[in-house]
């Protein structure tokens, strides 16, 4: 049988050193994509403003 995994929340020590031991570019913020998102929908109102235009 193999050992049950220890859980590092219930141990003070043993959190610390999972938390200490994070991948430092793990750890690094993505880039937001809000600017992205804004873009894609003006484009989106655009295309159907222009269609919208030309149909009618």
């Amino acid at each position: 049988m193999s050992e049950p995994q220890m859980d590092p929340a219930g141990n003070t020590q043993a959190f610390r050193a999972f938390a200490n031991d994070q991948d430092p570019e793990a750890a690094q913020k993505e880039p937001s994509r809000l600017p992205m998102l804004i873009a894609v929908g003006v484009a989106v109102v655009v295309v159907l403003a222009v269609v919208i235009y030309f149909v009618s």
